[in-house]
């Protein structure tokens, strides 16, 4: 078994067809079924089946495939670092994060654009267990995502914490005793779009705003919940109801049509970390680029 059989069983997953796959290795169909074959002989094992018109992975061919890809990437990286040396960074920097997390990335791959011009970004975007999943499989080298986290063998940057405020509709009255912002009383009663990653297993940001509701003895009116802060946003200018979200993010998708305020009462801050594998060799882009969470 060599690197470009790994490449070749790679493709042919991804694209579950041979045919398909050859056209995208730019080679005949028979010399890369061949391959397959051989590598299967090599193995002992069934490494896909056909179903159908497509071929899809046996238990053996996803362990090979999440191995594949693992090996394949990080010989990707070598190649990058090893041809960087001298000559400045280039190359590609994964970074997985999610959609409230982005605030603390725009400003600094700006940065790094224009300090690293031959760098360029892959952003994979997702709740905190899609992107442990993806640490540990080395398909990104930095995750920036919410706390609590339950993960061993990371290293950690917290950042600064963020307050939540409310953010609902620009016609809506605001139900308050003061102009500018409202307590957790005033909340019982508006009807809730809540922010739910599904299949998350720390405990979410969902859990949280519903903690300290029950806190102030009331249960939240909960109308719409919702994986994806954008859908979330468009919810809210739709006059569909508001939301509890983190301060920091609703400032950079500010917009006429909704209102955010403050709210007085409440104590839990939303808290975010950058983390990294602390048993892998990070590339230098990656390196440079936690530099810049360093200094805040």
């Amino acid at each position: 078994m060599d690197i470009k059989q790994l490449r070749y069983f790679v493709t042919i997953t991804e694209e579950g067809q041979i045919t398909r796959a050859a056209k995208r290795l730019h080679m005949a169909q028979p010399p890369l079924s061949r391959q397959l074959i051989l590598l299967e002989q090599e193995l002992g094992v069934t490494l896909l089946e056909r179903n159908g018109h497509n071929l899809e992975l046996t238990e053996a061919g996803k362990l090979l495939y999440n191995r594949a890809q693992s090996i394949l990437n990080q010989l990707d990286q070598t190649i990058t670092d090893i041809k960087g040396t001298g000559e400045g960074l280039h190359g590609v920097l994964s970074i997985g994060t999610y959609v409230s997390c982005i605030p603390h990335l725009t400003g600094r791959i700006h940065y790094f654009r224009q300090q690293y011009p031959l760098v360029h970004f892959k952003l994979w975007e997702g709740g905190p267990f899609y992107l442990r999943e993806h640490l540990e499989k080395r398909n990104i080298e930095i995750a920036i995502l919410k706390l609590p986290l339950k993960m061993n063998n990371i290293s950690m940057i917290r950042l600064p914490g963020e307050p939540f405020v409310l953010v609902m509709p620009g016609d809506w009255d605001i139900p308050i005793s003061t102009k500018t912002a409202i307590r957790m009383k005033d909340i019982a009663e508006i009807p809730l779009l809540m922010l739910h990653v599904y299949g998350d297993r720390e405990r979410s940001y969902h859990e949280t705003v519903i903690h300290e509701c029950r806190r102030y003895d009331f249960e939240p009116n909960i109308v719409c919940e919702c994986p994806n802060v954008s859908v979330i946003l468009s919810l809210i200018i739709a006059g569909i109801g508001a939301s509890i979200l983190p301060k920091n993010f609703v400032s950079s998708h500010l917009s006429t049509n909704v209102k955010v305020v403050d709210i007085l009462d409440f104590p839990t801050q939303a808290e975010t970390a950058v983390i990294w594998l602390k048993d892998r060799r990070l590339s230098e882009s990656a390196l440079r680029f936690i530099e810049t969470f360093q200094t805040e």
